[in-house]
């Protein structure tokens, strides 16, 4: 089994470097052409059996995508709907507090929104769910750059320092292999 993992498309939001967690944003037009730019790549891969995405417009559209070009079933799950940053929502990722809040891995984003804890707890959730349920397929994750952190910690370990550095490009995909 093999869960390959990728980040949606560009947003507004995301060229203008502001926080955009539930922030439900479509992609503007380069997030359009890197989608399909990764429907060629995972067109290429001729390995991935169906996607599953998160419900958010950005995500869902980026997975549209890639379905329509390689005839694939999306499911949507909740789970990997992107991290909600509080009041962090749409300031810039320079907003004083932000990066440290980041690490406080038991703290809630902006007093209001989802700690690390939380925020990995029901991705954590959704991938032991996805393992168990689709033992023999090749799937791929459409979803959010702080989701895919957290995926990543899933399958390598990170430490502090590493986790708050670790960074993924809007499609951008990464594979894991399942043993």
């Amino acid at each position: 089994m093999k869960i390959y993992s990728a980040r949606h498309g560009q947003t507004d939001y995301n060229l203008n470097d502001l926080i955009q967690g539930t922030t439900d944003n479509e992609l503007n037009e380069t997030g359009i052409s890197q989608a399909y730019e990764l429907a060629e790549k995972v067109s290429a891969k001729k390995d991935i059996d169906f996607i599953i995405s998160s419900p958010m417009k950005r995500a869902y559209q980026t997975a549209s995508v890639i379905a329509e070009k390689n005839r694939l079933e999306i499911i949507t799950d909740e789970r990997f709907r992107e991290w909600d940053y509080g009041k962090y929502e749409g300031m810039h990722r320079t907003a004083s507090g932000f990066a440290e809040n980041k690490i406080q891995f038991g703290v809630r984003m902006g007093t209001d929104g989802e700690s690390v804890l939380q925020l990995a707890h029901r991705v954590y959730s959704a991938l032991d769910d996805i393992i168990k349920k689709y033992p023999d397929k090749n799937i791929l994750i459409v979803c959010h750059g702080g989701v895919c952190r957290i995926i990543e910690t899933y399958f390598h370990d990170l430490d502090t320092v590493s986790y708050s550095n670790w960074f993924m490009d809007n499609c951008q995909i990464l594979e894991y292999n399942i043993n």
